[in-house]
């Protein structure tokens, strides 16, 4: 599905905001991301209340491209040690009836062998999944080649999946560096971004490894994740009856 325009329905930005800062205070502490339990969520006072909007997001990509990595940095955690389940919790407001919500993500990430090796798992992360991010890593050229295999293999043509692309490890590929690289052989360049976006009209976004960095780097893709399932409810629900905000893949908790 066309990927939506950003600021077109949320306000961007909104962290930026004075407005912003009671929301963003329940899923901070002193600075730091607060870590939510699978059945626990921000609580707001009566008079600023928020409906809470629940999403299944897949990371795909190769081995090596920091899926769980961009997961724990989505959620502003430090690498975990095991695997478990990450819900990144990301309040908006509406721009037409400013509403405020807080989205939650629920993040799953297979690796690459396992999806190959057992023929369940990726049916498994796909079943009543809402959004797929596609990983490449801006240090492995083969990862951003990959990418069209990739996007054939998960997607199939009926469905209507929010989807954008997350090139990792962006501030590792320094200009001093590209000097010592020939032909561009082993990373990817800006060039291959812009024809990429041109053949694919799928949006790319650029994420470092910094973990303990600010909103200021993930907000950009948590917006457009937000705006374009809020979209994609919208595009649903014109077309289906039975489609509403609440059903398989998609909460809504008042």
């Amino acid at each position: 599905m066309a990927w939506v325009a950003a600021g077109s329905i949320i306000v961007s930005d909104w962290h930026r905001n004075p407005e912003s800062r009671e929301y963003f205070s329940k899923i901070l502490n002193k600075k730091k991301r607060k870590l939510f339990g699978l059945l626990e969520a921000p609580v707001m006072p009566p008079h600023l209340k928020a409906d809470i909007v629940r999403y299944k997001v897949f990371l795909s990509g190769k081995s090596g491209v920091g899926k769980t990595t961009l997961a724990s940095r989505l959620a502003g955690l430090d690498m975990p040690n095991i695997h478990y389940e990450t819900a990144v919790f990301w309040p908006v407001k509406l721009k037409e009836s400013g509403r405020m919500f807080f989205f939650c993500f629920q993040l799953w990430d297979c690796g690459e062998n396992a999806t190959r090796r057992f023929d369940h798992m990726l049916p498994s992360c796909k079943e009543h999944v809402d959004a797929i991010l596609f990983l490449f890593s801006f240090t492995d050229r083969g990862s951003f080649e990959d990418l069209s295999t990739q996007m054939s293999r998960v997607i199939e043509p009926p469905d209507r999946l929010v989807r954008l692309v997350v090139g990792t490890k962006y501030p590792l590929i320094k200009t001093d560096m590209k000097a010592h690289l020939s032909d561009h052989f082993f990373y990817v360049t800006e060039s291959d971004i812009t024809c990429f976006r041109e053949a694919w009209g799928v949006p790319v976004f650029r994420i470092g490894g910094d973990v303990s960095g600010g909103l200021g780097e993930i907000a950009p893709l948590l917006n457009a994740l937000a705006e374009n399932l809020w979209h994609q409810n919208y595009m649903h629900a014109s077309t289906s009856v039975s489609y509403y905000p609440g059903h398989d893949g998609a909460e809504i908790m008042v």
